[in-house]
């Protein structure tokens, strides 16, 4: 019977890394301010882990950005001309959509909606 109970054990744990999400690549975001504003920024993510780094492209210029990813809730963040901007979201079930709201140091907030490309 340990046999067996091992061999669940492994099997199990084989499937949850199958299933893990991962990130790294490159992904194309929509952005809806409230302020009537939109934009279309790219990032380009390397995960390790629960930690994300890479780097933002958009309307504010480039910068490296740093985040996390705990369970299916990302959060990436980066400064830009002194600015602090917050993305915080949650990736499908697929890893290949990430949809929640951003904040842009204070001044402006939204929602986004990124895929990978």
């Amino acid at each position: 019977m340990r046999k067996a109970s091992g061999l669940f054990t492994t099997l199990l744990l084989l499937t949850a890394s199958a299933l893990a999400i991962d990130l790294t690549g490159t992904w194309n975001a929509k952005v809806e301010l409230s302020t009537g504003q939109s934009g279309a920024p790219t990032f380009v993510l390397k995960q390790d882990g629960e930690k994300l780094t890479g780097t933002y492209s958009g309307a504010l210029g480039d910068a490296p950005i740093k985040g996390t990813l705990k369970g299916d809730d990302v959060t990436i963040d980066f400064e830009v001309s002194g600015a602090q901007i917050h993305y915080a979201g949650k990736v499908d079930k697929d890893g290949k959509k990430i949809e929640g709201t951003v904040d842009y140091g204070g001044q402006a907030s939204g929602k986004f909606t990124a895929t990978k490309k």
